[in-house]
């Protein structure tokens, strides 16, 4: 795996009332945008410096004047190669995802609950530090299941924190976790290493340009904690080249649950269990109508 050309990041500075983060979060994903930060009335939001220009931007401003009626105050700032894990030092803390999981940052000391598991994770800027409400949902939805003699497929694994949880939870299978973004999937791989997560497989592969290929080795449970859009894009390749496979989503806001009703009744799949928390939505969907 290559490593990223670079590390430098452009951050987009919104000025709007913390009560919007969230949504502004799943608004601005659709664009490609996986990296945030949240300040007091400022939503930090960074994407690489390669993907920047002046179209871009425009896309962003359109489809926030389409979502909200008009577009907030916010500065752009070149944001040059630097130590970024210093920089989430400065915001994380354990997370109590459930009674089962906690999860903490690599080499901070943490207290444990007799019987919980704990996963290390040294995000990177990846997503995927179980401060975001979907991450919570997907492992909490994640401990209900028996994953044991699963093929597990993640989509979009971040900083890989839902792959190792599955292995964690006992499944003995080799698992296929990647990313579309290098630096990512390079952070993935080091927090594979530091849960000492064996037969994790890493890799930067487009999710939906490869995923027909991948999809073939016989997977039977996929998990995707991505966006709206691309699981618009995903999920009918998933349901034609994995018949058989359950898939556990998330990344959806609880006002796009009546979209994702129709699409799950439309490729003949059903919602098993829903779950929720603050905006969003975790949704295990079964192939069996």
């Amino acid at each position: 795996m290559q490593p990223p050309k670079t590390h430098n990041h452009i951050e987009l500075s919104f000025e709007i009332d913390s009560d919007l983060f969230e949504v502004y979060i799943a608004v601005l994903s659709q664009q490609g945008i996986e990296y945030f930060l949240e300040e007091d009335r400022k939503l930090l939001a960074y994407l690489p410096e390669n993907d920047w220009n002046a179209g871009k931007e425009q896309s962003i401003r359109d489809l926030l004047q389409q979502s909200f009626g008009s577009v907030p105050h916010y500065t752009v700032s070149l944001m040059a190669d630097r130590n970024w894990n210093a920089e989430w030092e400065a915001h994380l803390k354990p997370v109590q995802v459930s009674d089962r999981f906690l999860i903490v940052q690599q080499q901070k000391e943490y207290e444990v609950k007799p019987g919980q598991i704990v996963i290390a994770i040294n995000p990177k800027m990846s997503f995927g530090t179980g401060y975001h409400a979907t991450t919570r949902l997907m492992l909490r939805q994640m401990e209900e299941i028996d994953l044991t003699d699963r093929k597990i497929m993640d989509i979009g694994t971040g900083t890989g924190v839902l792959a190792i949880a599955a292995r964690k939870l006992g499944n003995r299978n080799p698992i296929l976790a990647f990313d579309n973004n290098a630096w990512a999937a390079e952070n993935a791989v080091e927090n594979v290493e530091e849960n000492q997560a064996p037969d994790i497989r890493v890799e930067l592969l487009d999710a939906e340009e490869e995923l027909a290929a991948n999809l073939e080795e016989g997977y039977d449970f996929i998990i995707a904690n991505i966006n709206k859009n691309v699981i618009d894009r995903i999920l009918p390749v998933i349901r034609k080249h994995a018949p058989a496979a359950e898939v556990l989503l998330s990344g959806i806001l609880v006002y796009d649950e009546p979209w994702l009703k129709k699409l799950i009744k439309r490729l003949g799949y059903t919602a098993k269990k829903t779950i929720y928390e603050d905006e969003w939505l975790s949704c295990l969907i079964d192939p069996k109508k």
